[in-house]
């Protein structure tokens, strides 16, 4: 059984990294960030989770829940 973990997108010193939430490991590197959000896009929603994109300073940037968001917009 896979656990639904947030997907993370991190510099690393390789380029990018697509990291689950609670991991030490990296699940994949990347040179661009654009193709490491689009791995981690894919993994996210597969897996019903958020996709969190850092800056190179480390903070948060961008999110998007690809999972049971528990504040959906309003039609």
């Amino acid at each position: 059984m896979t656990k639904n973990r947030n997907q993370h997108v991190v510099p690393h010193p390789r380029g990018w990294a697509v990291k689950p939430a609670g991991s030490d490991r990296a699940s994949s590197l990347h040179d661009t960030q654009r193709e490491a959000i689009d791995r981690a896009r894919d993994v996210a929603r597969n897996q019903k989770s958020e996709l969190l994109v850092h800056g190179r300073d480390g903070h948060i940037r961008e999110r998007d829940s690809h999972g049971n968001d528990p504040y959906p917009p309003k039609n």
